[in-house]
């Protein structure tokens, strides 16, 4: 095995709590109504292409994005669109959404079902990159970044290195495990389609090393495609953060406000490389994905193939059920994923998991004063100082925490998970960077 690698600064090691690792995808059926919100990028808004009382069919577009940082949305399901209404989606505030009565599951032609393997890639560099965009593929580890945009390369800028990311830090997610393990030489194709879109000749797959026969499955195959190698990484969280995975794998240091390309790198989501495959190899639109449902309570820990717009109350009810004393339900992992108001809310392209928490596990240790320890600025993995920070936030003095470079939080969490007096760092950075954000933007209206 190679030498593992990790990234510096900072990093936490919460438990991993991997409980549905050893669960095979299971493919959920289509929902009764499927809710299918018009924005599930990191950008612009669909266009709405449908209006109430329309028939459609599963990979059919419904809302075409139009601006340069927006991504098409497509049917997850077939049917009659019911209403395009205002509907809570996993940020919590309600969203333009098409809601659709399924009937059936017909599908639009031309898509590839079957389960055969297509290695030989046909389309040119430009083409890989317009069927992508055409297909609504955005990153799926989270962010959700439009994935054509990435392949992009600016003016004056190049790229040496694609990245894969294969990490999954965040404890109790196991939906990217689970997919190498199950779709490996798929994501190797879509790795090396990546490649051709980019025009790099280099790709590394990072995986941590909790995840052995992820590395040793990948790796067996990753030996039959050139310029593709496996790197295993130590076991250190937020390693799956763009930056840090840099840090860990090439030794480079993203500069601050700056984007990866700056060091010659793209980095991608092992799902994104498998809806990458999909797309090009078998033309099939980005409708569903998978989505880890955990916790320790949970019967059942399961790893389900859920259509875009199935209500995770779906996915409960198929993993056993959700128990009498859950006191939250989070979207995503416990790191970094935030709290969901409703059991109706829509599985969308940037839904990696859903963690029940019981009231227990729920409950904050009370706030005390803080002590002055530095945990939080030793944890850091963007070498910033999260209690100055915080206390910056809380008393609105924005531009002086735009000085010390909150913008380049990226709110892993770990300044809170370390800090002993309960100290809500996190949530005051957030608001920081909120406010900090809008005043940047009307800096440039002027």
């Amino acid at each position: 095995m190679s030498i593992l690698k990790t990234f510096k600064p900072g990093g936490v090691n919460p438990a991993e709590n991997k409980l549905s690792a050893n669960r095979p995808i299971e493919i959920l059926n289509p929902p009764g109504q499927a809710f299918i919100p018009i924005n599930q990028n990191l950008g612009a808004p669909a266009i709405p292409l449908v209006q109430k009382g329309d028939e459609v069919k599963v990979g059919q577009l419904i809302a075409r994005g139009e601006a340069f940082i927006s991504s098409n949305v497509h049917s997850s399901v077939s049917g009659k669109v019911l209403k395009i209404d205002n509907v809570v989606d996993p940020s919590g505030y309600k969203r333009p959404t098409i809601v659709i009565n399924v009937e059936g599951d017909e599908w639009v032609p031309g898509i590839d079902r079957s389960s055969e393997i297509k290695k030989l890639v046909t389309l040119s560099q430009k083409e890989i990159i317009e069927k992508i965009k055409e297909m609504g593929i955005v990153g799926l580890g989270g962010a959700a970044f439009p994935s054509h945009v990435k392949l992009m390369v600016p003016d004056g800028k190049k790229a040496e290195f694609l990245l894969i990311n294969g990490v999954e830090c965040e404890p109790f997610l196991t939906s990217d495990h689970r997919l190498m393990l199950e779709k490996g030489e798929e994501i190797l194709i879509g790795t090396s389609i990546l490649m051709k879109g980019l025009g790099v000749d280099k790709a590394i797959i990072g995986i941590e090393n909790n995840k052995p026969d992820a590395i040793d499955h990948l790796s067996g195959l990753a030996e039959n495609y050139d310029g593709i190698k496996v790197q295993p990484l130590k076991v250190k969280y937020p390693q799956g953060g763009e930056k840090q995975l840099i840090k860990a794998i090439i030794n480079r240091e993203v500069p601050s406000g700056k984007l990866p390309i700056e060091v010659e790198a793209v980095v991608h989501n092992v799902g994104t490389a498998y809806a990458v495959y999909e797309a090009i190899q078998k033309n099939k639109p980005l409708i569903e994905r998978v989505v880890t449902v955990t916790g320790r309570y949970l019967s059942k820990p399961s790893n389900f193939l859920a259509r875009i717009g199935t209500p995770i109350s779906d996915l409960f009810e198929k993993a056993s059920g959700l128990p009498e004393n859950t006191g939250k339900i989070i979207g995503g992992g416990p790191m970094m994923g935030k709290a969901l108001i409703s059991t109706e809310t829509p599985v969308v392209k940037g839904t990696s998991g859903i963690l029940l928490f019981s009231e227990e596990e729920a409950s904050r240790v009370p706030v005390k004063n803080c002590i002055r320890c530095g945990r939080c600025i030793k944890v850091c993995p963007m070498g910033l100082e999260p209690v100055l920070l915080a206390q910056l936030s809380e008393r609105e003095m924005y531009t002086q925490a735009e000085l010390e470079n909150v913008m380049d939080c990226i709110e892993c969490g770990s300044c809170h998970y370390t800090c002993p007096s309960g100290r809500p760092l996190l949530d005051y950075i957030r608001l920081g960077k909120s406010k900090v954000g809008q005043i940047i933007r009307n800096r440039g209206k002027k």
